[in-house]
């Protein structure tokens, strides 16, 4: 009879930890990628009354119950914040704390500091790879703390080559103005100065075009209004199809001197033909037009933000509207997750019981999407866990019942004396 007072005890202190899981997991309900806690009882060992064996087994009440975080997916959110991730599937983003003590979690609130190094709200840097000095991101190699460009200036990219995609009218009669078309391209020198050209195509003839190529003369320092850089004349078949010239030359050399701004000599290739070999310029009977252009020059350009895309890829946006990674997240795969650690601060350590991690890529290896402008958020059912919240209440106060009725059937065996 007695054992039932340790026994009623045993059952208070386990349903006080039942309850304090339960406060915890309703506390972190918004908490990002919060996992909730689930509470898992265990009897002690039992006695056995009497001489049979084992016929009458009383058991010493329930031991303290382990808690077991479970890893299933939350609810992913939408973001405002730019430098926000989430994880679709399995896997951690990678941290490291202020001891270099390897962390794990799964809340991507991630901001920078005055350095440009990647970090949680509570201090920990981001693990990932950051571009090289050649502007490579490359994820063999060793992982490390993330520093996005800060305040830095994108130098200019000098124009090597541009091409037009355009129609010239066939039916367009010789001098006439529906015989005539001109297109600027701007291309970019090697001081970021934008020059803007001038194609001129005019019919000289049944299926022949002249073309020229001209710059304003101030820009190479000519006191004439155009200088021209380039000149010839296309020929095309009674199918509308280029002839000349033909994908045995298909560029067009085209090269700027004595730039005024100081810039160095620019050789360039105008390209007629694509990748494939096909003719940029057709011949018609439709009004002259140009239908795209293109160069691959771009001017000097500031930073404007910095933000994590899809996949974990950290971009960088320029004011020229050009983006470029400059960084990936790492992701960790763990085969036994609920072996880690709570740290606080959303964080997560490994522990003896702790797989080894495996380290790489979103999308790879077992590992799920990172998902930018976006939040996990917490795993905790409200519902869930209001009902708990009841059961355990009751089991408090059904085993405070049993000491109340062991210590008034211990009174009247006292009085049995009397």
């Amino acid at each position: 009879m007695f054992t039932s007072f340790s026994t009623a005890l045993s059952a208070l202190s386990a349903c006080t930890t039942a309850v304090d899981v339960v406060g915890n997991n309703l506390a972190n309900l918004n908490t990002p990628g919060y996992k909730a806690s689930v509470v898992s009882f265990r009897d002690l060992v039992t006695q056995s009354v009497g001489s049979g064996l084992g016929e009458t087994q009383v058991g010493f009440g329930t031991g303290r119950p382990f808690t077991v975080r479970q890893f299933s997916q939350g609810a992913t959110q939408s973001s405002t914040g730019v430098l926000d991730a989430a994880i679709q599937g399995d896997g951690f983003f990678m941290l490291r704390d202020s001891q270099g003590s390897l962390l794990y979690t799964r809340a991507g609130t991630f901001q920078t500091d005055a350095t440009g190094t990647l970090k949680t709200l509570s201090g920990e840097t981001v693990q990932g790879w950051t571009e090289d000095a050649n502007g490579v991101v490359d994820p063999n190699a060793p992982i490390g703390d993330i520093r996005v460009p800060v305040g830095t200036l994108k130098p200019p990219v000098v124009t090597t080559k541009f091409s037009v995609n355009a129609n010239l009218n066939a039916a367009a009669a010789v001098g006439s103005p529906e015989g005539k078309l001109a297109t600027p391209i701007e291309v970019i020198d090697s001081l970021g100065t934008s020059h803007v050209l001038t194609i001129t195509f005019t019919k000289s003839g049944a299926n022949s075009w002249d073309y020229s190529v001209t710059i304003p003369g101030a820009d190479v320092g000519d006191a004439n209004p155009t200088v021209e850089l380039a000149q010839g004349n296309m020929t095309f078949d009674a199918n509308g199809k280029l002839l000349t010239p033909d994908p045995t030359a298909p560029a067009v050399d085209v090269n700027i001197t004595g730039l005024a701004d100081g810039a160095a000599d620019q050789p360039m290739k105008w390209n007629l033909y694509d990748e494939v070999g096909a003719a940029r310029f057709t011949q018609f009977s439709q009004p002259c037009a140009v239908s795209s252009n293109d160069q691959d020059g771009s001017a000097p350009a500031s930073l404007t933000r910095v933000g994590i895309a899809d996949g974990g890829l950290i971009l960088a946006q320029y004011s020229n509207g050009q983006q470029r990674v400059v960084g990936r997240l790492a992701m960790a795969s763990i085969r036994n997750p609920e072996s880690l650690i709570a740290m606080g601060n959303n964080n997560f350590q490994a522990s003896a019981r702790t797989a080894l991690p495996a380290v790489g890529l979103a999308e790879t290896g077992g590992r799920g999407k990172i998902l930018g402008g976006s939040i996990e958020a917490s795993t905790v059912d409200i519902a869930k866990e209001f009902t708990n919240l009841i059961v355990y209440q009751r089991g408090y106060q059904a085993n405070a019942r049993v000491v109340t009725a062991a210590d008034e059937i211990s009174q009247e065996t006292i009085n049995l004396k009397r």
